[in-house]
């Protein structure tokens, strides 16, 4: 991998020790999870990707101490998740924004969360503003979730959970439930923020062109259930990235090409009709 453009990537940041995670249901114990390993560099921007079911979002909720696992240790910065922390903002499918408070004391709620301890008002709201702005969203400020866009919810998801200055930026399928349009343009707009805020990143995706357009590295989960790693692709693709020139890229078609052989030859379409 091109380490030129991240000259932080040659460090251990999330450190994932054989870790397990089984789940009691009804019909007895279910191993979503077995024997996964993974180190993930400063800087670095990693997909996870796989079939449903293959434990995607397991793995996220416990890179983000929402879960802890049956097995196994996660560490940060060298020290164990052991639960939720301000360094690890996560940003899910849905919004998730109250919506009886406007766009702007969302994002106020989380930086006084973090921040509030040891800063006034004003340098709260100054914080607030950044953020907002940093999502191109500061007309919007003042709106309530109700009046905006699908996909301006989801820029106020995002700048909220930057607000708190997390070492940590963890997606769960972010952009999953937009139109194609308004996904495309927010894909562009977080590989230019995380650009700007050289964001440690892990996000959850079924898309393989987003995962190959965004990341340094695709982790690809084998089919569920007990599911692992089965391959992580390094992609060695120069920043900063033009979607219109990589689709003429003879090495983005190849990562493209090797993350469907993966998926749809080597592991097979699982899903099945429920």
């Amino acid at each position: 991998m091109n380490t030129a453009t991240h000259p932080s990537l040659s460090s251990k940041f999330i450190e994932i020790q054989g870790v397990e995670q089984t789940f009691r249901t009804a019909k007895g114990v279910f191993p979503a999870l077995r024997d996964v390993n993974l180190t993930i560099a400063k800087g670095e921007f990693v997909a996870l990707i796989g079939h449903s079911g293959c434990g995607k979002s397991t793995l996220l909720n416990l890179i983000a101490g929402l879960t802890s696992p049956t097995g196994g240790a996660l560490l940060c910065a060298n020290k164990e998740i052991k639960g939720p922390g301000p360094e690890r903002a996560v940003v899910f499918q849905n919004h998730s924004l109250l919506p009886w408070l406007t766009c702007e004391d969302n994002i106020y709620l989380a930086v006084e969360r973090v921040f509030g301890a040891r800063e006034t008002k004003a340098q709260l709201k100054l914080r607030t503003a950044a953020a907002l702005a940093l999502v191109g969203l500061t007309h919007a400020g003042q709106k309530r979730p109700g009046e905006i866009s699908g996909g301006m919810k989801q820029r106020v998801g995002i700048a909220r959970a930057l607000s708190m200055e997390p070492q940590v930026l963890l997606m769960d399928e972010p952009f999953g439930a937009l139109d194609a349009l308004t996904r495309a343009k927010l894909q562009d707009e977080l590989l230019d923020i995380v650009a700007r805020t050289h964001s440690t990143v892990v996000m959850v995706t079924h898309d393989v062109d987003e995962a190959v357009l965004l990341s340094d590295k695709i982790v690809m989960l084998t089919n569920g259930p007990a599911a692992t790693i089965g391959e992580v692709l390094q992609v060695d693709l120069p920043r900063p990235r033009s979607r219109v020139e990589l689709a003429e890229d003879a090495r983005y078609q190849q990562y493209r090409k090797a993350v469907i052989d993966f998926l749809y030859t080597r592991q097979g379409h699982v899903e099945k009709a429920a």
